[in-house]
């Protein structure tokens, strides 16, 4: 007999469309603007304490040579600080980059920006049209520093086949309120698996309460519903239809049966390799007697 859940699952899986929340426009999605990075690199603050230094031995007097040889630094070094007034004299090589044709652009792009145009391919085509001659990478070093900066906010991820299978299979009162919102979620945009879920509620209904006499009534409404993936689960059933209904109905069932046989099966693995069959088998009787 093809197992519930299996079938549950195949029911699932025609459906998984309906698991994605609604696409909303990317234009509708917030962006959150990343504060910027430490105004100083290592480098830029190494440079600012060494000009502070070499300026102030500067003023009380000392010589280059004689600063380099205290601060083990180069000659050329301390002269460069010494003949630098402020640090950002000692940072300009590293913060002006060099001309480039995109300089006269670079208005427009930050303009374009800010309107929210950021592929960097249709403002390469813009550009063009204006008489850009660079290429299109230029384009996109200059707008790589701002996209890092930049978080797309997105909802959470969809649920999965399998775990909208067990929450399908689950039942409502051990559902966690979570789990419970986004199944019925899932269930108002599918009305398909909303008639799924109510079928397999109804059969664990029958299961719980021990009424197999509507069994047959939920094969009737199983057939109505036309789940094609429910019809193997349902022609199991029938193979064996007196003995199921009869375990749906009847108090009586083989548990105690298969409790003992489990035991057994825990006691031969508990006893294996350190004694014969002759101890086995008295561990068994004297286990069983209790």
């Amino acid at each position: 007999m093809a197992d519930l859940g299996t079938a549950v699952e195949q029911c699932v899986r025609p459906h998984t469309r309906c698991l994605q929340p609604p696409c909303s426009d990317p234009g509708d999605l917030p962006d959150i603007e990343l504060p910027p990075a430490k105004e100083l690199s290592p480098i830029e603050a190494r440079n600012r304490e060494r000009h502070a230094i070499v300026h102030a031995l500067l003023d009380q007097g000392h010589g280059i040579r004689e600063i380099a040889r205290e601060l083990h630094m180069g000659g050329n070094t301390v002269r460069r600080s010494a003949r630098a007034a402020t640090p950002e004299e000692l940072l300009g090589s590293r913060r002006q980059p060099r001309p480039s044709q995109l300089d006269p652009y670079k208005p427009y792009l930050d303009k374009r920006w800010v309107e929210g145009h950021t592929n960097a391919v249709h403002l390469h085509a813009e550009l063009k049209e204006l008489g850009y001659r660079g290429n299109y990478q230029t384009i996109s070093n200059y707008l790589r520093p701002r996209r890092r900066r930049r978080i797309r906010v997105v909802g959470p991820a969809p649920p999965g086949l399998r775990q909208v299978t067990g929450w399908i299979m689950h039942h409502p009162d051990r559902l966690s309120e979570s789990e419970g919102k986004r199944l019925t979620e899932v269930l108002t945009r599918c009305p398909e698996l909303a008639a799924a879920h109510r079928l397999i509620r109804s059969f664990a209904e029958i299961l719980s309460t021990r009424t197999g006499q509507h069994l047959k009534a939920w094969s009737s409404e199983h057939e109505l519903r036309n789940f094609p993936a429910s019809i193997p689960f349902a022609a199991g059933l029938e193979k064996d239809w007196d003995a199921v209904v009869q375990g749906l109905t009847s108090h009586w069932n083989s548990g105690p049966v298969e409790g003992r046989v489990n035991h057994i099966k825990m006691v031969k693995r508990q006893m294996f390799g350190r004694a014969k069959l002759p101890l086995l088998r008295k561990r068994v009787l004297l286990t069983a007697a209790r």
